[in-house]
């Protein structure tokens, strides 16, 4: 799956526009940078971020600017099942202008090789 389609699914939140545009661009912003905080979480087995990885599946901002992620891991027995949710949470909330962040993490679609980015997985040496 290219970045960008990537990007695409994990931003589709944004589909649903506000009426004010003022609001909007904020939204924009906000997931932009969302986005930006979870490409420095890295799985500490796996040398590419978890955004590129494929293991987040839905990011949404609501009207006060709580973000909530639903993310996976590879695998259910992953040894940083504790701390990475942690992590994204403590990195979420640490960006101007959100109120808080909720991490759920959902096993819904099971995650596979196949959800990586291609530049994932040409790092990896791994082609779906």
């Amino acid at each position: 799956m290219s970045e960008e389609s990537r990007l695409d699914q994990a931003t589709e939140f944004l589909s649903a526009a506000p009426a004010d545009a003022s609001r909007r661009l904020e939204i924009d912003r906000l997931g932009d940078q969302v986005v930006e905080a979870l490409r420095t979480v890295y799985d500490p087995e796996i040398p590419v971020n978890i955004f590129e990885l494929g293991l987040v599946y839905k990011i949404d901002v609501d009207d006060h600017n709580a973000v909530r992620i639903d993310m996976t891991l590879t695998s259910p027995m992953c040894p940083v099942a504790e701390i990475l949710p942690e992590e994204v949470k403590a990195k979420v909330e640490a960006i101007d202008g959100v109120s808080g962040a909720t991490v759920e993490v959902v096993w819904d679609p099971p995650w596979n090789p196949g959800m990586m980015t291609e530049e994932a997985q040409l790092e990896l040496g791994v082609i779906y």
